[in-house]
């Protein structure tokens, strides 16, 4: 399983109403994360790098990132983060 990290311009931001999401913040930190739903997350704050098994993706500020629903992986986070999330009902 492959997760999808794309820069998002302020409209596309706006369309989807990301910024009426929820936030979720944590400080630096490892550790191992299993998804139960999708998620999809937009970065607002902070760098991180999550490891799957398909590859290391680096997550910097301005990232839309969607994980999919039973996706085992492992979260390096580098600096302190910030990001407005949503799950997705399949």
């Amino acid at each position: 399983m492959i997760i999808s990290v794309k820069e998002m311009s302020e409209e596309e931001f706006h369309q989807i109403g990301i910024d009426e999401w929820p936030i979720w913040e944590k400080e630096v930190s490892v550790f191992d994360w299993s998804y139960q739903e999708k998620e999809q997350f937009y970065l607002l704050e902070g760098e991180v790098d999550i490891i799957t098994p398909a590859g290391k993706f680096h997550v910097k500020p301005g990232d839309f990132v969607e994980c999919p629903k039973g996706l085992d992986c492992h979260w390096e986070i580098r600096k302190y983060v910030k990001k407005h999330y949503h799950f997705v009902s399949e």
